[in-house]
């Protein structure tokens, strides 16, 4: 499973936004030079956050974007759901189901493996917040957390 850059660029910018006093307002400039990302980039990614309800935009001087809530209300959960859909994208749904073709569906042994895949991942992702993100997103990993095969790529 992987999710797209709008996601992890997204989760970054949300961060970003979550360290600042609530409802403090960051502009897309401000965002995209202290993250590295495009103009553009981050302000689509800030649309769709808005039409999730994630974050609201201010017009005038003062203006820019901020949360809607405060960031330990905000899960990652509800921020992946806006920015992918889902955690998980279970094919045997039956709202996905008149999509494909699958031919062993009456049979299908990993149909229970992949809705509780989804279900272990929205109850996981529901319990992590903005503001336990933007406490360890902007931290560096300790080398005890990076996987051994990573830390030897770095090397």
């Amino acid at each position: 499973m992987r999710y797209t850059i709008k996601t992890e660029y997204g989760i970054i910018c949300l961060a970003h936004m979550a360290r600042k006093e609530w409802p403090g307002v960051s502009t897309v400039k401000e965002i995209a030079e202290d993250e590295g990302f495009s103009v553009s980039l981050t302000e689509k990614i800030l649309q769709s956050l808005r039409r999730a309800g994630i974050v609201a935009s201010q017009q005038g001087n003062k203006g820019g974007w901020m949360l809607v809530k405060r960031p330990y209300q905000v899960t990652l959960r509800e921020i992946v759901e806006a920015l992918e859909g889902s955690t998980f994208e279970v094919f045997c749904d039956p709202k996905r189901r008149e999509s494909i073709v699958c031919k062993n569906f009456s049979i299908c042994k990993l149909r229970p493996i992949w809705y509780r895949t989804k279900t272990t991942l929205d109850e996981l992702y529901g319990k992590i917040t903005l503001e336990k993100i933007s406490e360890d997103v902007m931290e560096p990993a300790d080398a005890d957390e990076v996987s051994p095969s990573l830390r030897r790529r770095a090397s």
